[in-house]
C-alpha cells in the first residue's frame, strides 16, 4: 500500500431533516444539545460507526479490511485472532498488570516473572514487548479502523497494546440553534395477550419520537501522516475513508434518523507530512452562512458555504466523488 506522505485537514457538513440524528440516551433518546447555546451535537463515535458499517458493506470482509469494532463482537476473541494467526500464546498477563508490578516489592516481582506462561513457538511470555508488537502489527494490518482509529488492545487476555490512529474527528456541532419536536404515534398492536384483554381488544400501543425539523452540522478531521506509517494508513485507505464519508448515511438509513445527507466534504492538502498551516486557521475560512435569516432554514438551500483563500503550501483536493 503506497504511504501518505502529507496530512490533510478536512471539513465535513451533513444535514438532517425530521429525523433524530444522534440520541441521547442519558435523556430519553433526545436530539443531542449544546445546553448553553441550543446548538445541536453528533459524536465522533457516531460518524465513526457509519463509516466502519460502509467499509463493511464494500469490502465484505475482504483480507485486510475487516472491521474490530463491530456489532456483538468481542475484543478479545478478536485480538485473539492474531495471537493464532501467528502462533503465540495470549494467556499471560496484559500490559496494565506489569504497569502494577512496579510497586511490588523487587523478590514478588522475580517470582511472578518465573512464573509466567511462555510461548510454545517461541519461549517468550506473551507480555513480552515484542510479542505485544507483532501481534499489534497483525491487527493493524488484518482491520481496517484499527489502521485508521487506532484502538486500545492492552487486554489481560490477548494483549495487543495501543494504537493511536491517523484519523480523527471531532463532535459534530449544528451551524443553528435546533428545536427538537416531540411526536405521538400510535402502534395498532400490543405486546401481549395480557395488555390486550385489559385494552377490551382495543390493541393499541402509544409512543413518542423525537425529531429535528432541520439541522446542517459541521465536524472536522485529520489525517497525520506520521502515524499513518506507523498503522500502515496508506493511499487506498485515504480513497476509501472519503468514499465511505460520502457515502455513509446511504446505506445507513432507519425511520428513526429521517432523511440525512453528506452535503460537503472540504479537504485540505498541505505540501509536507508535518503540515504547513494550522488547522484551526484553514477552518476558518470555511463560512458557512445563513441566506435569509427571517425564515426557518428547511433545506441545504438555506446556507451558502464558502472557502477563504488558502496559505502557501496548502491546496484543497477532490476527494473523488
Amino acid at each position: 500500500m503506497t504511504e501518505i506522505t502529507h496530512r490533510y485537514d478536512f471539513v465535513l457538513l451533513f444535514d438532517v431533516k425530521d429525523g433524530n440524528p444522534n440520541g441521547d440516551p442519558d435523556a430519553g433518546n433526545l436530539p443531542r444539545v449544546d445546553p448553553e447555546t441550543g446548538q445541536g451535537l453528533v459524536t465522533d463515535v457516531c460518524l465513526k460507526r457509519k463509516i466502519r458499517n460502509y467499509v463493511t458493506l464494500a469490502k465484505g470482509g475482504a483480507e485486510g479490511f475487516d472491521i474490530y469494532v463491530k456489532e456483538k463482537a468481542v475484543l478479545s476473541a478478536q485480538q485473539g485472532r492474531a495471537y493464532q494467526a501467528l502462533g503465540l500464546d495470549g494467556s499471560a498477563k496484559g500490559a496494565a498488570d506489569e504497569a502494577d508490578e512496579s510497586d511490588k516489592p523487587a523478590e514478588k516481582v522475580e517470582r511472578g516473572a518465573k512464573k509466567g506462561k511462555k510461548d510454545a513457538g517461541n519461549g517468550k511470555k506473551a507480555s513480552d514487548g515484542d510479542v505485544i508488537e507483532k501481534a499489534r502489527d497483525w491487527m493493524c494490518k488484518s482491520f481496517f479502523d484499527i489502521r485508521a482509529f487506532g484502538a486500545v488492545m492492552s487486554l489481560k487476555e490477548n494483549n495487543a497494546g495501543q494504537v493511536r490512529g491517523p484519523v480523527q474527528l471531532t463532535f459534530a456541532r449544528s451551524i443553528d440553534p435546533i428545536i427538537a419536536a416531540e411526536h405521538a404515534i400510535t402502534r395498532m398492536a400490543v405486546a401481549t395477550q395480557a395488555e390486550a384483554e385489559k385494552q377490551g381488544g382495543d390493541n393499541r400501543t402509544m409512543g413518542r419520537k423525537n425529531t429535528v425539523p432541520y439541522g446542517l452540522y459541521r465536524a472536522h478531521g485529520f489525517v497525520s501522516a506520521a502515524f499513518a506509517r506507523q498503522t500502515g494508513f496508506g493511499r487506498e485507505d485515504l480513497a476509501l475513508l472519503w468514499e465511505s464519508i460520502h457515502q455513509m448515511f446511504e446505506n445507513d438509513r432507519s425511520a428513526a434518523r429521517g432523511l440525512m445527507g453528506m452535503q460537503e466534504l472540504i479537504v485540505f492538502e498541505h505540501a509536507s507530512a508535518l503540515g504547513n498551516a494550522p488547522a484551526h486557521a484553514l477552518f476558518d475560512r470555511v463560512k458557512v452562512t445563513r441566506r435569509d435569516t427571517t425564515v426557518p432554514a428547511r433545506d441545504f438551500g438555506a446556507y451558502e458555504v464558502t472557502v477563504g483563500e488558502l496559505p502557501a503550501g496548502v491546496v484543497r483536493v477532490a476527494t473523488g466523488l
